[in-house]
């Protein structure tokens, strides 16, 4: 599998939720609490994001445009950056701007998983969130400003298209055709922002282009536990050991198993907080033979022993990953 997928696979935690929001405007939604990611595409009008905050990035959104809000920033989606605030969603409920909370029935779900009604002149959103977590989670998000906006292209809108064409009906297995075409539509837009000339990406993406280095990224992520040597991992790729070393730290900028301890130490602290393994059984997944040397590894890495980083991350009873819109 390579790294990206890897991660996405990763990273998720609990279920995907999709919803189309049907707007005739002026509106807006605002999420107080947002997940950790969130993909807003635009089918059909205009529509905006905007963040709270003073001076963080706004942006208007054409027909076909994906994008990408990475949380917990509190964010409004509207037709207009100016337009003033609607509704709020904070807790999985939908409060008028007052805090008086919208009464379900007055809640118009015009098809499933739709939100308004079409009309003349009404913008149609899709709106996916993601319950990334952990650090494998942190990992991923890091590649992302606060807002990255992925213009229309063919591929995206082909995948959109899906997606809006599925998203309304009701059928057995519903739930998980569309959390795959979710993903779809975030590996094509991750990947077309990651392509603009202009995006910041971190050093181990793009070292994914360069044949050998990617395929030694791989075989890492494919087999953490594995006794990996740089002479091994030359053997494969089929370089010299002192070339590949040299050109896997030109381009990662870290060493091969210098990288390979921080991904062993990412894999752990999130076995440590997501299962109840041993420490000992902890370490043998990520390669290491006992218990002691993980432990030193770690809390160099994290700056915590295992034990207390267990304590301090274990996983509290979690949310909807993203009210209803």
């Amino acid at each position: 599998m390579d790294v990206l997928s890897d991660l996405l696979v990763r990273a998720r935690a609990g279920h995907t939720l999709v919803r189309q929001l049907v707007r005739r405007p002026p509106w807006s939604v605002t999420y107080a609490d947002a997940p950790p990611l969130t993909v807003v595409a635009t089918l059909g009008g205009c529509g905006s994001v905007r963040f709270d905050d003073a001076g963080a990035p706004a942006a208007r959104l054409a027909p076909g445009d994906i994008a990408l809000i990475r949380g917990p920033g509190r964010h409004t989606i509207a037709d207009d950056p100016a337009t003033p605030p609607g509704f709020v969603i904070s807790r999985g409920k939908k409060h008028f701007p007052d805090g008086r909370e919208v009464a379900a029935a007055a809640q118009r779900n015009s098809a499933p998983r739709t939100y308004g009604a079409g009309s003349p002149g009404a913008t149609t959103m899709l709106r996916g969130a993601y319950e990334f977590h952990g650090a494998v989670g942190a990992r991923l998000l890091d590649m992302l400003p606060p807002l990255a906006v992925v213009p229309a292209g063919p591929r995206t809108q082909a995948a959109l298209d899906l997606l809006a064409a599925e998203i309304a009906r009701d059928e057995p297995g519903q739930d998980a055709v569309l959390a795959r075409l979710l993903d779809l539509v975030l590996v094509l837009a991750l990947r077309g922002w990651c392509a603009r000339p202009s995006t910041v990406l971190p050093a181990w993406y793009r070292a994914l282009e360069d044949p050998a280095v990617g395929d030694a990224l791989r075989l890492m992520h494919d087999d953490p536990a594995r006794r990996w040597t740089v002479a091994a991992l030359a053997l494969e790729v089929g370089m010299s050991r002192a070339a590949f070393a040299a050109r896997f730290t030109a381009l990662v900028g870290e060493p091969p198993l210098t990288y390979l301890i921080g991904w062993r130490m990412t894999l752990g602290a999130d076995l440590l907080r997501d299962t109840e393994e041993t420490v000992a059984a902890v370490a043998r997944a990520v390669g290491y033979e006992d218990a002691f040397a993980f432990s030193v590894a770690f809390k160099r890495a994290r700056g915590v022993s295992p034990s207390v980083w267990r304590r301090g991350t274990a996983p509290a009873t979690r949310r909807d990953p993203a009210a209803d819109g």
